[in-house]
């Protein structure tokens, strides 16, 4: 039996490998596939903000490339446990829309949040809504 895995841990974790010397503002994702399988992210800045990328996508685009397109759990731990920008959500509804979303925040780790994309993005924009597919 696969011991049970800790997303809000391992979120955390990958809180530390931000790369955030413009906002400070550091946030890490830990995505897990439906066969357990845990893929980290952390956001990364650049000096041209328009540049930077998010942990979430960090995290689906690092799990997509390496083959992972079924995911069960998507963890997002920031100070004040902010839920993820538009770009994320429109990512999220792509890629991971049946996915839980729990929102952590790092000042009070007793009170995590559970969501789903439905409800931080209603009527979603996604591949089936194009007139060709």
């Amino acid at each position: 039996m696969t011991p049970e895995i800790d997303i809000v841990a391992e979120a955390i974790k990958a809180r530390s490998a931000a790369q955030a010397p413009y906002s400070n503002f550091q946030v890490g994702a830990a995505l897990q596939t439906l066969e357990g399988t845990v893929i980290l992210g952390a956001n990364v800045e650049s000096a041209s903000y328009g540049l930077s990328c998010c942990a979430e996508r960090v995290a689906i685009f690092k799990a997509v490339t390496d083959g992972h397109l079924d995911f069960q759990k998507l963890a997002i731990a920031s100070e004040g446990g902010a839920a993820p920008c538009g770009a994320c959500r429109q990512i999220i509804a792509e890629y991971a829309p049946d996915t839980e979303i729990i929102l952590i925040d790092t000042l009070n780790l007793n009170a995590p949040r559970t969501t789903r994309i439905d409800a931080l993005l209603p009527d979603a924009f996604a591949g089936n809504s194009l007139p060709s597919n």
